[in-house]
C-alpha cells in the first residue's frame, strides 16, 4: 500500500505555473506583435506607400504625362502653323507630319483639326470634317472656349475601330495669339491600364486614377472593382469627400471584408487622383505568422519545462514522502506512516469485512547488546533485521518501526490463528540468523567481524468490530508483556493473557 501525504497539491501547482507560463509568453508576443504590426502599418502609411507614389508618378510622367509634352511640342511647332498658315495645300506633308510623330514617340494616334478648315487630319490622312450638330465633334468645340492649353477626353477613336483612348488635345495657335486648331495625340485605354497592371504587379499595390469628381477612370486589369466612383465603394464612400477635397493625404478603411492602408496623391497634370492602397492584412501577414510561430514556441517551452518540472516535483515529491514516512535507520514505515495507513485498512475492512491482526514485535536483551557493542552496533542489527522481516512477511503485510527496538506488523487477511503462525515464523527465522557485527572496544571501529543471535518476543492481537484503533494495539502490547513475563524469546496472542498493561 502506498502512502500520499498532501505535501503541497502538484497539479494545482503546475497548472498555476503553466498558466503563469503562458500568460507570460502570450503577453509578450502579444505586446510583440502589437508593436510591430503598428510599427509595420505605420511604416506602410508614412514610407512605403507615398514612396510608391512617388515612384509611379514618376512612371506616369514618362507613360502618361510625356503625351502631354508631346502635344505642347505639336502646338508650338513651327511646321504646323506655317502650314495651316499658307492654306493647309498639301495634306501628304500633314500625314507624313503626325505619321512621325506617332512613331517616334510611341503614341497610339496623332491627329490635328483645322480651325479654318474644320478638316481632321490623322496618320491616314483626312478623317473627316468636324460639326458642332455632330456629338462625337463636341469635344472640339468644348477645347476651343477652355481658358487652359489643354484638356485631357477619355473617347472613342474614330479612325481606329471606335477603340476607348485617351486623347490630349492641345491648342494651336499662330504667331499672332490666334487659335488656329487642335492638336495631340491619343493613348489606349487598354494601353494605360497594362501600365497601371504592371505598376500593380511591380509595386504589389492596388492602383488606380480617379477623376476629379470621384469617377474611376483608369485602374489595373484585375482590379476586381465593380462599382465606377469611389463615392459608392464600400469604405471609401465614408471619406471620398475629404479624400477630393484634400487631394492627398494617407488613410485606412474597410472594405470587402478587409482593412486597406490608403494614399492618395494628386496629378495635376491629368487633374486625376493617384489612389495606391495595400490590403493591411497582407502587409501584416509576415508579422502575423511570427506571431503564431512565437506562440507555438513557446507552448512548446512550457510544456517542456512543466514536463522537467513535474519530473523535478515527483522525484522530490518522492524523497520528501519518503523522508516524512520511512524510518531512516531500518527503511521501514514510521509511526506517522502507521496513523495514516491503519486508517485506510480499516476503512477497506468496512468496505469488505475480513480478519485483522496486529503483532507487536521487540528484541529481547537489546539494551545489552548496545552496552556490549555499542549503539552503532545496535542500529546495524536494526538496520539488517529489516530483510529478515520482509522476507517472512506477504506485500500487503505492513511493517513499522514502532520505537527503539520496538516493530509493529498489520496483517490483512488474518486471524489470530493465522498471525500466531506468521510470528512464530518471524520468531523463529529471527532467532536461526546470524547478524555481524564488528567486534572492536569504543575507540577502534575497525576490529573483525562477530556473528551473533538475537531472539524476539511477539504479542497479537486481532482486531474487534468497532474497536477503536488504540484499543487492538494496547490489547497486542499486553500480549507482548505477557511474552516477556512468560520468559520472552515467544509469541503470545492477547486473548490467552488478561495481564494488565
Amino acid at each position: 500500500m502506498k502512502i500520499r501525504p498532501l505535501l503541497y497539491d502538484r497539479r494545482r501547482l503546475l497548472f498555476m505555473l503553466g498558466l503563469l507560463l503562458c500568460a507570460g509568453f502570450m503577453a509578450t508576443s502579444l505586446f510583440s506583435y502589437f508593436v510591430s504590426r503598428d510599427s509595420i502599418r505605420s511604416s506602410i502609411v508614412e514610407l512605403e506607400l507615398p514612396l510608391t507614389s512617388d515612384n509611379i508618378y514618376t512612371e506616369i510622367q514618362k507613360d502618361l504625362v510625356r503625351p502631354i509634352f508631346v502635344s505642347s511640342m505639336m502646338a508650338s511647332d513651327t511646321f504646323l502653323r506655317d502650314w495651316v498658315l499658307h492654306g493647309e495645300k498639301n495634306v501628304d506633308q500633314m500625314t507624313r507630319y503626325l505619321k512621325e510623330v506617332q512613331q517616334r514617340y510611341g503614341a497610339f494616334t496623332s491627329f490635328f483639326i483645322s480651325e479654318r478648315s474644320a478638316t481632321y487630319y490623322q496618320t491616314q490622312g483626312i478623317l473627316k470634317q468636324v460639326n458642332p450638330n455632330d456629338s462625337h465633334d463636341s469635344w472640339y468645340y468644348q477645347v476651343r472656349g477652355l481658358d487652359a492649353p489643354y484638356r485631357i477626353d477619355v473617347d472613342s477613336d474614330q479612325a481606329n475601330g471606335n477603340r476607348l483612348t485617351i486623347f490630349i488635345n492641345y491648342k494651336v495657335f499662330d504667331y499672332a495669339q490666334r487659335f488656329i486648331g487642335v492638336a495631340g495625340v491619343g493613348l489606349t485605354v487598354d494601353a494605360v491600364q497594362n501600365y497601371i497592371a504592371e505598376y500593380q504587379n511591380r509595386y504589389k499595390r492596388s492602383i488606380f486614377f480617379v477623376d476629379a469628381k470621384g469617377n474611376l477612370v483608369v485602374f489595373g486589369n484585375h482590379s476586381g472593382r465593380s462599382a465606377k466612383r469611389i463615392q459608392d465603394m464600400e469604405g471609401l464612400r465614408d471619406i471620398a469627400e475629404s479624400i477630393l477635397t484634400a487631394k492627398a493625404g494617407s488613410y485606412r478603411y474597410r472594405g470587402d471584408g478587409h482593412d486597406h492602408l490608403l494614399n492618395v496623391r494628386f496629378i495635376p497634370e491629368l487633374n486625376w487622383y493617384l489612389f495606391v492602397e495595400k490590403r493591411e492584412d497582407e502587409a501584416l501577414a509576415g508579422v502575423r505568422r511570427t506571431l503564431y510561430l512565437n506562440l507555438a514556441l513557446c507552448l512548446a517551452i512550457t510544456v517542456l519545462v512543466l514536463f522537467i518540472l513535474r519530473l523535478a516535483l515527483n522525484h522530490y515529491q518522492n524523497r520528501l514522502e519518503a523522508m516524512a514516512v520511512t524510518d531512516k535507520l531500518t527503511g521501514l514505515y514510521n509511526r506517522q506512516a502507521f496513523d495514516l495507513l491503519a486508517r485506510q485498512v480499516l476503512a477497506e475492512h468496512r468496505r469488505h469485512p475480513q480478519p485483522l491482526s496486529v503483532l507487536i514485535l521487540d528484541i529481547d536483551h537489546f539494551k545489552l547488546i548496545n552496552d556490549n557493542h555499542g549503539h552503532l552496533q545496535g542500529d546495524a542489527i536494526l538496520s539488517d533485521l529489516t530483510p529478515v522481516l520482509r522476507s517472512c512477511l506477504r506485500e500487503s503485510d505492513l511493517a513499522f518501526r514502532w520505537g527503539g527496538e520496538e516493530y509493529l506488523i498489520l496483517l490483512k487477511d488474518n486471524s489470530v490463528k493465522d498471525a500466531t503462525g506468521v510470528a512464530e515464523k518471524l520468531r523463529e527465522t529471527i532467532a536461526g540468523h546470524a547478524f555481524a557485527i564488528e567486534h572492536s572496544d569504543h575507540s577502534n571501529h575497525n576490529g573483525p567481524v562477530q556473528n551473533i543471535s538475537i531472539t524476539v518476543s511477539i504479542g497479537i492481537a486481532e482486531y474487534r468490530e468497532g474497536e477503536a484503533l488504540k484499543a487492538l494495539i494496547a490489547r497486542a502490547d499486553n500480549g507482548l508483556y505477557a511474552a516477556k513475563a512468560a520468559g520472552r524469546n515467544r509469541v503470545v496472542a492477547a486473548e490467552e493473557t488478561r495481564l494488565p498493561r
